[in-house]
């Protein structure tokens, strides 16, 4: 009887430590939508959005092999293909990823829409470096020092067409480095959209403290051939949250930002083989409050952003006007 009774308790663990393996091995699917309206100060028009809709899958298929992959359904209406890649770690701490995915570069244009702190990117992390590229990345992490270092190849052109050949290649990397409640990061760029190439050089200190976080980052972007002036962008910004219970709702943040972006052109040459400036320079005020839900892995965010816009006299915005935004993020 005993024989029995030890027998099915081994049969019946085995089958469990299976179905354990087993599970490790099931895709998990996540993903975020953001619904929002926006009202412009100046002129007085306003606007609803499904800003992100984004759906993504990951998973393992042996415990050295991941993948992942991602795709927006509705960004302001449009589908979009993000990500998708396969990742390989042969030994402890060194990773090789290949397929699409964000080039290994600044620390703002890593936020994505399930952790953004603001309705709105940075100038740095939406206009200056927001670069997704197809290519392969080589990551390690040292076993005795909190020091991370990336590098990566990728083509040159736009992640819609993988079919160009060419002889020019994208290229970037960085290092990060944590001490304590500091983070500080810094990385170089070199891509080149069309026939101009472009070289960034960028840097970050991020500073964690209990329910306190406050970060700075600079970028420098230097046309090749003095075909554009350098481009300087800053982003810094202090957010603080605290518990609540106000209902469902469990933690109140509140945040403000300043950001600055000197002219800006994104190195593709108009008719006349010349770059024109894509974006203007310009200084931002942003305020911010939000109302959460947090539930790991759930969280319902109601976000309240004003913007304020400062253009030198020649430019004159129209989208990027001083603005409220007031949006509804869900994460599942």
């Amino acid at each position: 009887m005993k024989l029995k009774f030890i027998t099915l308790a081994i049969t019946s663990l085995a089958a469990a430590l299976s179905a354990a393996a087993e599970n490790q091995y099931i895709p998990k699917i996540g993903g975020v939508i953001r619904a929002r309206y926006e009202q412009s100060f100046e002129d007085g028009r306003s606007r609803f959005q499904v800003r992100n809709a984004r759906v993504n899958l990951t998973g393992r298929i042996a415990n050295p092999i991941e993948y992942y992959l991602q795709a927006d359904l509705c960004d302001r209406g449009s589908m979009k293909f993000l990500d998708g890649w396969v990742r390989f770690t042969p030994l402890d701490g060194f990773k090789i990823q290949a397929g699409q995915f964000r080039m290994p570069f600044g620390t703002d244009t890593f936020r994505g829409p399930a952790n953004y702190i603001f309705s709105n990117r940075s100038f740095i992390g939406r206009d200056l470096c927001n670069y997704r590229a197809v290519g392969l990345q080589l990551s390690y992490t040292l076993p005795r020092f909190p020091l991370t270092v990336q590098a990566g190849m990728f083509n040159p052109g736009t992640i819609t067409d993988h079919t160009p050949w060419t002889h020019d290649k994208a290229y970037s990397g960085k290092a990060t480095a944590k001490f304590g409640d500091f983070s500080i990061s810094a990385g170089a760029m070199s891509v080149i959209p069309d026939s101009v190439r472009m070289n960034l050089l960028g840097a970050s200190v991020t500073y964690t403290h209990g329910r306190f976080l406050a970060e700075a980052e600079y970028l420098n972007e230097h046309y090749t051939g003095d075909q554009f002036n350098t481009c300087h962008g800053v982003n810094v910004f202090a957010d603080y949250h605290m518990p609540v219970k106000w209902g469902v709702f469990n933690q109140f943040s509140t945040q403000a930002r300043f950001d600055v972006r000197t002219a800006y052109s994104n190195g593709i040459p108009d008719d006349a083989n010349i770059l024109t400036t894509t974006a203007p320079p310009a200084r931002r005020i942003t305020i911010g409050a939000t109302l959460s839900y947090l539930k790991l892995p759930l969280r319902c965010d109601l976000r309240l952003n004003i913007e304020k816009y400062f253009y030198s006299q020649e430019y004159i915005s129209t989208e990027r006007g001083d603005k409220l935004c007031a949006e509804i993020i869900l994460k599942f």
